[in-house]
């Protein structure tokens, strides 16, 4: 076997075997930048929605690259998300073998700029390809149809409309934007032009929508050619254009990834496609698609499209249920028994329980924004939280000590760094480990300890082939991961957090 070391882990590969190295004509353009606080509790600001497997084994964000295969020209995805999902997004492109290219917002300025930027991306190699614009976090269930009406949308994405995919509606839903259909582009296809987009109606109105067959749902989801989008992005929202341009002028590799000019790009307006372009435009046009779409803004949705039992439930999980209806309970850690309700969503995760009426699941970002006011870490992180080397885990936290699970790929090392405020003692439980503590470097094998001072510059790494797993055990006045200063990081990371 080869002794050759792994490299740590970085952004994905910009041309992977697997993709054509012509020119793609149609560029998956991949927004993965939300935040989805109405998946609370297992949706948070360091591990959001797209990034979960909610329906099924896979990613939602890795769902949204499958469909594509199979469609026509069809390249390696570019993706664009938080600076802050920077390894959850290249692990999960990689764990697929998608390859692509991943842009870094260094601030969320809607979709509008962010498709902005990934055109201008698109075009850097001197190509002008259409581009696939697809939020990373939806359900759909019947892929071929959605290929099919891409397949559709690209002539008329070709010579220059604005496409937008308007989904059949099954109900009267208020939760969703409409769009209202013109007259047909020609009687051959069913492809219409984009009479106006509404907003999210009220029942009445959304049930008038519905009944007269002439409204879809807005999907957010877009097909167009890189440069026709830039130039009506000009034209309606110039200073934003701008702002895309001068961040994108300002990039630079950072570990495979595209880091946009931060300044430049946190001066642009924050807006949507919707509003930004398409609401304005007079190029757009519409293709309806029926084929399971769910945007999955909350629980009850997940429970619409999830597989459901005879009587209506989603059980996910180590459940115990008995003469339930209709609900929706999924147990990350620990086992969840429910008897005799119905409508209900349950979700535990190792630091929370949410327990809601199904109808008011739409509300779950109020407890949210109330957790946000208090300032509670149930919002930003799970108890295990991701490293770009691997993980952590707080198993135990009291007032002048806190005992952790760290997991470390093999390969992969922490930074260089020393504490102010607290010692550590490292147990490793799996694996080998190669520790700098202080000027004394060490192997350490299963069972083994080392003990690191107050002050003392250290570093971990997994030399070996599995997973290194160790138990860490911190003493000291404050424990905060604030409380770090870094010499050097693989991961080109700042100060702050292991």
């Amino acid at each position: 076997m080869s002794s050759k070391k792994t490299e740590p882990n970085s952004g994905p590969s910009r041309l992977p075997s697997s993709v054509s190295r012509l020119t793609p004509s149609l560029v998956p353009v991949i927004l993965a930048g939300g935040s989805g606080t109405r998946l609370w509790p297992l949706s948070r600001q360091l591990y959001p929605k797209q990034f979960l497997a909610l329906v099924g084994r896979e990613t939602m964000l890795q769902d949204t690259v499958r469909r594509l295969a199979g469609l026509a020209g069809v390249g390696a995805p570019l993706v664009v998300c938080n600076d802050e999902h920077r390894f959850l997004a290249a692990d999960q492109l990689r764990e697929i073998h998608a390859g692509g290219t991943v842009v870094l917002e260094p601030v969320g300025r809607n979709t509008a700029p962010a498709v902005a930027v990934a055109a201008l991306e698109a075009m850097a190699d001197g190509s002008d390809p259409l581009l696939l614009v697809l939020p990373a976090d939806h359900v759909i269930r019947d892929a071929a149809s959605f290929r099919a009406a891409v397949a559709q949308g690209v002539p008329l994405a070709e010579a220059g409309s604005l496409i937008t995919f308007g989904i059949v509606p099954t109900h009267a839903e208020t939760g969703y934007g409409y769009i209202a259909r013109g007259k047909k582009f020609n009687e051959a296809k069913t492809v219409y032009r984009v009479e106006r987009f509404v907003e999210k109606p009220d029942r009445p109105t959304a049930e008038e929508y519905v009944s007269s067959g002439a409204y879809f749902w807005n999907s957010g989801m877009f097909l167009f050619r890189a440069s026709v989008y830039l130039e009506e992005l000009e034209r309606f929202a110039p200073e934003m254009a701008a702002a895309a341009r001068r961040a994108h002028a300002g990039r630079s590799a950072d570990l495979g990834f595209v880091r946009l000019d931060a300044e430049a790009f946190a001066a642009s307006p924050a807006d949507s496609i919707d509003y930004a372009v398409m609401e304005k435009t007079e190029r757009a046009a519409v293709v309806p698609l029926d084929c399971g779409w769910s945007d999955v803004g909350s629980w009850s949705a997940l429970l619409e499209v999830a597989e459901a039992d005879q009587d209506g439930n989603v059980l996910s999980g180590n459940v115990l249920g008995r003469e339930l209806a209709n609900c929706y309970v999924n147990a990350g850690h620990r086992m969840v028994a429910a008897l005799g309700v119905r409508d209900l969503v349950v979700v535990e995760t190792a630091d929370a329980v949410l327990v809601a009426g199904r109808h008011r699941a739409q509300d779950v970002k109020l407890l949210v924004d109330a957790l946000k006011r208090e300032d509670r870490s149930e919002t930003v992180h799970h108890r295990k939280v991701l490293r770009p080397w691997g993980s952590y885990e707080t198993v135990d936290l009291a007032e002048r000590f806190q005992v952790k699970r760290i997991v470390v790929k093999p390969g992969a090392r922490l930074s260089s760094q020393l504490h102010h405020h607290r010692a550590e003692h490292w147990i490793v439980v799996r694996g080998t480990a190669r520790v700098l503590n202080g000027d004394q470097e060490i192997i350490l094998s299963e069972n083994q300890s080392t003990y690191i001072p107050l002050g003392t510059m250290h570093r971990l790494e997994n030399p070996g082939r599995i997973p290194l797993e160790l138990i860490e055990v911190q003493s000291g006045s404050y424990l905060g991961e604030d409380d770090i200063v870094r010499f050097d990081d693989v991961y080109g990371r700042a100060d702050g957090g292991q």
